[in-house]
């Protein structure tokens, strides 16, 4: 008998269902829905202080920031979508489709490490979201930043999160839909302002920097799509299996470029009138000193819903991660947790931390390496594997088809943990440098590529013993043939 027994009902306003995969007969999602998904999932002021930085500290010219922009979420979010096609073949999260790839036992130990990951990437937008709060109070109010306030900002910042992703998939969407035309329409306004008060001279004269700092911004910005990969299949298993692959890439795609190009672009525009800009321990409040209130305001409120939703959509994907850890508490009892550590770290950064900055890039950066190993291993285990066994994925005891021998599969495994150490060997950040980051790979940032080339190459190579599954008939059009990307 299955260890963790379904748990979920039907798809209603509060989503009740866990771990399961979502039946054939409830699966009435559609494409279109990705694009404001992956809209909302973008939503962060801190696009602009990225799009400074690589102004700033990258030193490139507006027509390379223009290269990475486009770059960027096209190779991210491409990832994420490629993956997320198994979240219509699945119907399960993608933390829980991974046991098929990993054994039962083996998942627990790339889970446990996307599982912190997240903690990091949820702190970090549960600060930019608190420093919304503290612009909007400073700028309506006067009301200034103290020890107290930073508390109270990150309770209520972090409690809404905790709703929004607790109610589940439907009030994701609702809120993603509206929060899109919202952000969309202000965002216009913002740049409206900007091209007639711009000095666009210094920002056309400004000379181009290495190649070498354009490749590695544009690892810098995928780093926060590279973050979402295992996540592609959440936000899909309610797709019919007829469902356009084909499609599901470019709504993805297209949804998070719709916000990462104009919004790096704007940030980039904004460091030559404010150089300080990706230097300082505060990346939100510039917004009020380098727009009018009127702008500001309104801009920083739609903006601090964005980052909630970005916050939600992780910790929505974080209480899977931690049911497929084996907590055995429903998915909004686990997200909890994940609340609970944004908090605390939340206060750190705020009140301890030096450079916030920094500290940012710096996650990223690690970011991208944890997630890499796990990304090529499932990816190449993608082209091989069209359904999944649901009974099996649930059953965590030695009669899953995905138990392999003594609940491991050792060649994921070994693939995961070689590319994982490779990654690190040429990544560099403040804190960490390994041995190989002085290397052309290491120099132009790409050590998160290594991981994914690595992983991919040694499970494609290594022997692998198939699980023992059913056949499973497919309905008329609904067969897919292995590797395809579209039905």
């Amino acid at each position: 008998m299955p260890a963790e027994p379904a748990d979920g009902a039907a798809e209603t306003a509060i989503e009740t269902r866990g771990l399961e995969p979502v039946p054939d007969s409830e699966r009435g999602g559609r494409v279109r829905e990705l694009v404001p998904t992956w809209v909302a999932a973008n939503i962060s002021v801190l696009l602009l202080t990225m799009g400074a930085g690589l102004v700033i500290f990258n030193e490139l010219n507006i027509w390379q920031v223009l290269v990475v922009a486009v770059a960027a979420p096209v190779v991210s979010y491409g990832i994420v979508g490629l993956i997320s096609i198994a979240g219509k073949r699945g119907g399960a999260p993608g933390m829980a489709l991974s046991r098929a790839v990993f054994g039962q036992r083996g998942n627990l130990f790339p889970g446990a490490l996307i599982w912190v990951a997240r903690w990091g990437w949820e702190t970090i937008n549960a600060v930019s979201g608190a420093y919304a709060v503290l612009t909007v109070l400073d700028l309506l109010f006067g009301v200034r930043s103290s020890t107290p306030l930073i508390v109270v900002t990150l309770l209520f910042f972090v409690g809404c999160t905790f709703v929004v992703s607790g109610l589940g998939i439907n009030a994701l969407r609702v809120c993603s839909t509206w929060s899109t035309y919202l952000f969309g329409a202000f965002s216009v306004l913002v740049l409206g302002y900007l091209v007639f008060t711009t000095d666009w001279s210094a920002v056309f004269d400004k000379p181009a920097g290495s190649s070498a700092m354009m490749i590695a911004g544009i690892g810098t910005i995928a780093a926060g799509g590279i973050s979402w990969v295992p996540s592609g299949p959440d936000f899909t298993r309610y797709l019919p299996r007829t469902a356009s692959s084909k499609g599901m890439v470019g709504a993805t795609i297209g949804g998070a470029g719709v916000v990462v190009l104009p919004m790096v672009l704007m940030g980039a525009v904004m460091a030559v009138g404010t150089p300080d800009l990706a230097t300082a321990q505060d990346p939100v409040s510039f917004i009020g000193e380098l727009l009018p209130t009127w702008i500001a305001v309104p801009y920083l409120l739609i903006a601090l819903v964005g980052m909630l939703l970005i916050n939600s959509m992780s910790m929505y994907s974080a209480g899977f991660t931690a049911q497929t850890l084996g907590i055995k508490v429903p998915r909004a009892a686990a997200v909890s947790v994940n609340a609970i550590i944004s908090l605390v770290f939340g206060f750190l950064l705020m009140v301890v931390a030096t450079s916030f900055f920094g500290s940012f890039i710096s996650f990223l950066t690690l970011l991208a390496v944890a997630f890499s190993a796990w990304i090529g291993v499932f990816g190449v285990d993608m082209l091989h594997r069209t359904t999944y066994d649901g009974p099996a994925l649930l059953d965590t005891t030695r009669t899953s088809a995905y138990w392999y021998k003594g609940g491991f599969a050792w060649q994921a495994m070994t693939a995961w943990a070689l590319a994982l150490v490779v990654g690190l060997l040429f990544t560099k950040v403040d804190w960490f440098a390994g041995p190989l980051a002085s290397t052309w790979i290491g120099e132009n940032g790409l050590g998160w590529a290594a991981g994914i080339l690595t992983s991919a190459a040694l499970y494609a190579v290594l022997p692998r013993t198939a699980p023992v599954e059913p056949v499973q008939p497919a309905a008329a059009g609904e067969r897919e043939p292995a590797g395809s990307l579209s039905n």
